[in-house]
């Protein structure tokens, strides 16, 4: 029986960017496995599901659709580990710079901060002076 789709879904389109990715890191996890078993699970659903927890922020027990939270949360602790979320990630970036017609990597970077108080026994000489906050 067929779900109802989730507003966090991917699209068929999203889906064609990241499935070779995917494919290729099940391939090798499989190659490299004791049994060869690759698995059942629907690795479009574990992302969908991985995307709807994002969204939400529902707990990973909370899941309302399969496959199971633990296979969900099982994938989601691999790729981490492997990097292959990063990896998803440097693709994207890279694709939609490329499509603005801009560098594959940012020439300039900003970093926002926060000014916290040092505790009382550091030394003035090891912290910095955000002099417009007094800290």
């Amino acid at each position: 029986m067929e779900r109802e789709p989730y507003l966090s879904d991917l699209s068929d389109e999203q889906w064609a960017l990241i499935e070779p990715m995917i494919t290729a890191w099940k391939l090798n996890r499989v190659a490299r496995s004791a049994t060869g078993d690759p698995g059942s699970c629907d690795l479009r659903e574990i992302v969908n599901a991985i995307f709807y927890q994002n969204r939400t922020g529902c707990q990973w027990r909370l899941l309302p659709h399969l496959p199971a939270w633990s296979a969900v949360y099982y994938y989601f602790g691999l790729w981490r580990e492997d990097g292959l979320d990063q990896r998803i990630q440097e693709l994207l970036r890279c694709q939609v710079r490329e499509r603005a017609r801009r560098l594959e990597d940012p020439s300039l970077v900003i970093i926002d901060t926060q000014s916290v108080r040092a505790a009382a026994g550091v030394p003035r000489t090891t912290t910095g002076l955000d002099a417009n906050k007094k800290v």
